[in-house]
Formats: structure tokens, sequence, C-alpha cells
């Protein structure tokens, strides 16, 4: 009634490029949904911002994951490309810190995609929810621009 949570059940665009199904990714960890729920972006620039509102929980050292949830408990994993744990953080920038309250309006990282290109590593980013029940997420493949509603949690 009168929409209450409605904006907590949205997803956001956390980068500008094409959006994809999570069983189109090259990597069989994420494809199979092993990760969980989610879906990718085939990114066009390098800020990375929140696909929700809520806190940081987590950030792996080499800067290429992001760990979040939000008020009802949803947890979110923001994967920037594909093996770049190797890079060991070079190329990514880290704009904010764990425990840090964040929106769909705030960059949590810069990524250097040309870096990537560089050293031989894919720029797709996923965004998985390892709570959330499959098939429980909606979204329609296409080109996306980073801070627009994007999906929906069921």
């Amino acid at each position: 009634m009168f929409g209450f949570g409605k904006k907590e059940k949205e997803i956001y665009a956390p980068v500008n490029g094409e959006l994809i199904e999570i069983n189109q990714v090259n990597d069989p960890v994420f494809s199979t949904k092993a990760m969980g729920e989610g879906f990718a972006i085939n990114p066009s620039n390098g800020t990375i911002f929140s696909p929700i509102k809520g806190a940081v929980t987590s950030i792996f050292p080499t800067k290429h994951a992001i760990g979040l949830v939000n008020k009802d408990g949803l947890e979110v994993l923001i994967h920037i490309g594909i093996d770049t744990v190797e890079l060991a953080g070079e190329g990514f920038e880290l704009l904010v810190a764990e425990g840090a309250k964040v929106k769909p309006s705030t960059p949590l990282v810069k990524v250097d995609l040309d870096y990537l290109a560089e050293k031989g590593k894919e720029a797709t980013t996923m965004i998985v929810f390892p709570n959330l029940e499959e098939n429980n997420i909606i979204i329609t493949p296409g080109s996306v621009t980073a801070q627009t509603v994007v999906g929906k949690i069921e």
C-alpha cells in the first residue's frame, strides 16, 4: 500500500554499458549462478556506482570486488572484471571505505578499462545477490545508463 518499501526493491545500473544475463558471463563461477542470482554489464566507462541504497560491508584487498547490503538484508556483490584478482589492485581506485553508507548516486570505484584490456582482462562487471532465491530478479538486457533503474527484486 502506498508503495512502501518499493525503492528498496529497485536495482540500479552501477555503470554505463550493455546489460547481459548472468548466464552469458565468460566465467563459470558466475554463469552457473554458483555465487548467486544476478546480472552483468559490459561497461563502456570505468566509474562504478552502487546498485542499491545501503552500506559497504566488504572491499576485497585487490579492489576488484565490493560487498554491499541494504536495510532489508539484501546482499550484493559487485565483481569487476574476469580474473582481475590477478591484477593485485592495479587499475582500480577505491572511492569508498568499508562501513560507508551508499546510494545509487555514490561512486564506489574507478576502473581503468584500458589497463584491464592491456592486461588481457575482460571488464564484464557482475552484480550478484548471494542470498536471493533464483529467478527472483527481473531485469531487461540491453544498453543501460549508470544510476538508472534496471530491475527489481520480486
